[in-house]
């Protein structure tokens, strides 16, 4: 997963994006028209993004979830609190001009997909893989016409060439810097392109395709406890996560 988030062009622009706190700055946060775009407007003015570039999008409904992070804020800015801020930063200073890279990411991941590798032992383990990762299996060969090769353990499973040509295809379709970034991001927080695409499809919810993500996890916890801290950093990957299947909702509308 490192090895991959290193890579991710995404995942390099926000690594720029961590100054130090801000007070706010403006009364009003809004959208305005501009060209094919909606970009944001603080007190009338456009609002830019790190490398400054101007923070606008082509969704409206996109937008004015953005404006709406931006006015929500108290005296100081908190970034935590502005997830989709932070993802639109990021496919306009990372994405936009490395869109074969991101791609080339994400289908990194769908060669190597968390849904391919099973569990042998212990049993209770293995069938709550199935009954989670199958149907999504199922419905990529159903919609995207790939066939899967599992294997048992964490030894690396060759994929088909067709399997891998269908999910290169659909990860291609996704054109515009926005959708693009939301895809890479679900991908890398759940550590499946699978996945990813079916919730961009509309065949898992957000909430579905977490809970697959983190089965493993979730089952030791039951056994071992929650630890505090991990809990919380996935609790704030997960409001990532909630952020990128919003942006790829608005895009839809």
């Amino acid at each position: 997963m490192s090895d991959h988030s290193e890579r991710n062009p995404m995942r390099a622009a926000q690594a720029n994006m961590r100054p130090p706190p801000v007070r706010r700055f403006y009364s009003a946060a809004n959208v305005r028209e501009a060209g094919a775009k909606h970009e944001l407007i603080l007190d009338g003015r456009a609002a830019r993004t790190p490398a400054r570039n101007r923070l606008a999008a082509s969704s409206r409904p996109l937008m004015e979830r953005v404006a709406e992070e931006w006015a929500r804020q108290g005296e100081t800015l908190d970034p935590a609190d502005m997830p989709l801020t932070r993802l639109l930063n990021a496919a306009i200073d990372g994405v936009a001009s490395k869109m074969e890279e991101t791609r080339a990411e994400i289908a990194a991941y769908a060669g190597a997909d968390l849904l391919y590798y099973r569990a042998e032992a212990p049993e209770a383990l293995a069938e709550r893989q199935r009954l989670a990762f199958d149907p999504v299996l199922e419905w990529a060969e159903a919609t995207l016409g790939a066939r899967f090769n599992l294997a048992a353990g964490v030894i690396h499973v060759a994929q088909p060439p067709t399997t891998l040509g269908a999910l290169r295809a659909a990860i291609d379709a996704f054109d515009e810097p926005a959708a693009l970034a939301a895809l890479s991001a679900m991908t890398t927080l759940t550590g499946s392109a699978l996945l990813a695409l079916a919730v961009a499809r509309g065949a898992l919810t957000p909430e579905e395709a977490w809970r697959a993500a983190h089965l493993d996890e979730d089952y030791q916890n039951e056994f071992w406890g929650v630890d505090a801290e991990a809990h919380e950093r996935r609790e704030a990957r997960w409001r990532e996560m909630e952020a990128a299947a919003s942006a790829l909702a608005c895009q839809a509308r």
